[in-house]
């Protein structure tokens, strides 16, 4: 893997010290990236309205080889979409608050329309039957409901433990046979890190469900596929609405789980709300630990 060099805040961080027709050429470059990194080297220097030669002193002053390698790293700053680069237009207060609620509803709408039921119902089967169960998620939201799932299966008297740590899972997915279920949460499904674990799963005969895009490289690896359907807007201030579809499915995922299992779920909950009373109180609609 090569070395992080973000052209973008090296421009930035180094106006201040380059020379004023440089400086024309780092302006020009920032009011549109994506212009710099399509344009030739004729039309930038035109833009800035400053020589060829500039052009190649700028490059040497904010840390490139040559011309050709400013182009390749304007060309990689500006894959990160325009959202992140150009100024987007802020709703008020009051409106950003009402698309918050409308982008969560959208997503929980758009991903229910594309889950299948026998997909559960599958998945809910494995992880009855085995013997252990691992999850394992790396990221913001996936970090976080890894840890979900293990506390909804957990209710359940099922053995089950999540990771987030990579050397942790590597060795846990190491010690799995084909009587134990490894979960792999990922919105993108193109981490490095839980494709590696995936097949080392795979390798010992431990079965694998997938919580990710459908055609993802991790839901390749998968025996079963949950797929997630995410729908990012310009609107880049606010966190990821990704992450209640993956909730969703792991509600639908915990209560087949749970049904397929009901004589017993109905009394391990009980057992839990009874402790839990005993334990708090407070009346009989409280949630089970929530």
């Amino acid at each position: 893997m090569t070395a992080l060099f973000d052209i973008v805040y090296h421009i930035r961080g180094s106006r201040d010290r380059l020379s004023a027709t440089e400086q024309k050429v780092a302006d020009a470059i920032l009011e549109d990236i994506a212009f710099a990194a399509s344009a030739s080297i004729d039309q930038l220097a035109a833009k800035a309205s400053v020589s060829i030669a500039t052009i190649s002193r700028f490059a040497k002053s904010v840390g490139c080889e040559d011309i050709r390698d400013l182009k390749l790293k304007l060309a990689q700053a500006s894959a990160v979409g325009t959202r992140f680069l150009a100024e987007i237009p802020v709703v008020e207060e009051s409106a950003f608050y009402s698309q918050i609620c409308s982008e969560v509803e959208s997503t929980l709408r758009a991903n229910l329309s594309r889950f299948v039921e026998a997909d559960f119902r599958a998945a809910a089967n494995l992880l009855s039957k085995a013997r252990l169960i691992y999850i394992g998620g790396m990221g913001g939201a996936s970090t976080m409901l890894s840890d979900e799932v293990q506390f909804r299966i957990a209710r359940l008297g099922i053995a089950v433990a999540a990771y987030h740590d990579p050397v942790l899972l590597r060795m846990f997915a190491a010690t799995l046979t084909e009587k134990d279920v490894l979960v792999l949460l990922s919105v993108t499904g193109v981490t490095p890190e839980l494709l590696e674990i995936a097949d080392i799963a795979r390798e010992y005969g431990a079965k694998l469900i997938v919580l990710s895009a459908q055609s993802s490289p991790l839901a390749q690896k998968a025996d079963i596929v949950i797929p997630l359907v995410t729908e990012e807007t310009d609107f880049i201030y606010k966190p990821s609405a990704s992450r209640y579809g993956m909730l969703l499915a792991i509600d639908i995922l915990a209560t087949e789980l749970a049904l397929a299992r009901k004589s017993e779920s109905k009394e391990l909950l009980r057992r839990v709300k009874f402790a839990l009373d005993e334990y708090r109180g407070g009346d009989n609609r409280l949630p089970l630990g929530d």
